[in-house]
């Protein structure tokens, strides 16, 4: 799983990159773009945790006519709501980057990338909805060969799009968003056969069944809760991206390079998160909370020890990993300034994902919701708001650092509150 979440993690970085060589304006109308599609990709891997609970907890307690049944009920959810986003989006999104603070001709720039990016969202959450079914069943091996597919039909058509190259024509920022496009596409019909041809298998008959709309409910359930506390904290780095606009396009455009660099610099954190819900969710089912909790503290502690040597190594080589991606020295700085203090807060921000991961996976979605919720609109947002007034950007980054460290503690306090032996149903009938 952890190759298949740095593949796709990879692909900000070589966005930026090849981006970046065009000039520091085109690397801005990105930046602004970053936290909006970074929320829309958070969407579908909560469309994906949904249907990897259900799914996973169904298995588990040895319904397997109910997995099957809600395998192809929840990829044909996923697709109707990339749908319904893509629509949606199309209609308000230049409002939406106004708000934000674009202006002239990097809100045009930006118009430029977001169109042909939002025209291959629904096959992006096709393919979600299908890993959410592979995940489900332990096939992690397929699972992560579909992100690693999107990702390096990513990497192919990137330099060919964006700079040009023999045939093609360079398209600038928009080759960006057709690579990223193109690669959805090829995602979601892979993810989607390997789906239909798993051993639960994709049949869309099960949609004339009649407990559709039950079925369509209960991922609802899980699914609408975890799509939304995932896209809580690209919310957050939404509103932090406007308050940093006030400092120009060079801190907009450093912040959306830094988060590029933290995608990545996590890539093990959010692997975990991805792969903890299904671990704790069938030991869930099958009566397991000690496994369950097991797996969990195992996972945290992996969280802290990685999230504290990471940021020491970023911090440490953080004017060569600017370089990579710009030779003003105004955005070197403002990146380099973000990972002396925000990076610490990366272990911080992996317990708490990883503790997301297995309160989804036991059907606590709405619980996930309420971590995300407080971390972002009661600690980050504030906190960030209050900083940029006291301390410029320095305190717009610390506004992220200290929603990371307060999340982890809350984390630990949901876990110990909701693993309990006598909170699981299953537990409790085998006691009986």
């Amino acid at each position: 799983m952890i190759f298949g979440v740095a593949a796709i993690s990879s692909v900000g970085i070589i966005d930026a990159y090849f981006v970046g060589q065009i000039g520091p304006q085109p690397l801005a109308a990105i930046s602004f773009a970053f936290p909006v599609t970074i929320a829309l990709t958070s969407l579908g891997v909560g469309v994906l945790v949904g249907i990897n609970s259900v799914v996973s907890r169904g298995l588990g307690s040895g319904r397997r006519d109910l997995a099957e049944r809600r395998a192809g009920q929840g990829v044909a959810l996923a697709a109707l709501v990339g749908l319904a986003l893509t629509a949606v989006l199309m209609l308000l999104q230049g409002p939406l980057f106004s708000l934000l603070g674009a202006k002239g001709e990097t809100a045009a720039l930006i118009d430029r990338y977001m169109f042909p990016y939002l025209a291959g969202y629904p096959f992006l959450l096709l393919s979600m909805g299908s890993n959410g079914v592979l995940r489900a069943q332990g096939a992690a091996k397929r699972s992560s060969g579909v992100l690693i597919t999107m990702a390096a039909a990513n990497w192919v058509l990137d330099p060919l799009l964006i700079t040009g190259w023999g045939p093609f024509p360079a398209f600038g920022i928009s080759g960006a968003a057709y690579a990223s496009a193109g690669s959805f596409v090829i995602a979601g019909l892979t993810a989607s056969t390997f789906a239909a041809r798993s051993q639960l298998g994709l049949h869309l008959a099960h949609l004339k069944d009649g407990d559709l709309l039950a079925g369509m409910r209960e991922l609802a359930a899980v699914g609408a809760p975890a799509a939304v506390s995932n896209a809580i904290n690209p919310v957050g780095l939404t509103v932090l991206t406007g308050f940093l606009s006030s400092y120009g396009d060079d801190a907009v455009a450093a912040f959306g390079v830094a988060g590029r660099i933290q995608t990545f610099a996590v890539v093990p954190l959010l692997a975990m998160s991805s792969s903890i819900g299904a671990i704790v969710g069938q030991n869930w089912g099958a009566g397991r909370p000690d496994r369950a909790r097991k797996a969990l503290w195992e996972a945290g502690g992996f969280c802290l020890a990685y999230g504290t040597a990471i940021a020491a190594l970023l911090v440490a080589f953080r004017g060569e990993a600017a370089r990579l991606f710009s030779d003003d020295p105004a955005i070197i700085d403002a990146i380099g300034l973000y990972l002396q203090i925000a990076a610490w807060g990366f272990g911080g921000y992996g317990i708490l994902i990883v503790t997301n991961g297995a309160l989804n996976g036991i059907g606590r979605a709405d619980r996930s919701f309420l971590l995300s919720v407080i971390r972002v609109l009661a600690v980050m947002v504030p906190v960030a708001w209050l900083g940029g007034h006291v301390a410029a950007e320095a305190g717009v980054y610390g506004g992220e650092l200290t929603a990371n460290l307060a999340g982890a503690v809350l984390a630990y306090l949901f876990a110990r509150r909701y693993l309990r032996e006598d909170s699981c149903p299953a537990a409790q009938k085998t006691a009986a």
